[in-house]
């Protein structure tokens, strides 16, 4: 377990950075917020250049809940009317 910042949240994903351990495409990793859980598929990762953190896109899998309290309804009304 370790903390992570999620940012570019969608109902689709999100992008993580900030991560210590090592993950691999394919890998199905478990994230909490705010007490809500749920699993991910790990997409993409990048690395920092001293390897020392990485930056993970992540999807989430069809049978798992949204786990992040946003209105993601609301901000999309937001951008469109930009």
């Amino acid at each position: 377990m370790q903390v992570a910042s999620a940012r570019n949240v969608s109902e689709d994903g999100a992008l993580v950075g900030g991560l210590r351990c090592r993950l691999r495409p394919g890998e199905i990793i478990e994230m909490q917020y705010n007490g809500r859980q749920a699993q991910f598929r790990v997409i993409w990762v990048a690395e920092s250049y001293d390897r020392q953190e990485s930056m993970v896109g992540v999807k989430t899998l069809p049978s798992e809940p949204t786990i992040w309290d946003v209105n993601l309804s609301r901000c999309t009304d937001f951008v469109g009317k930009g």
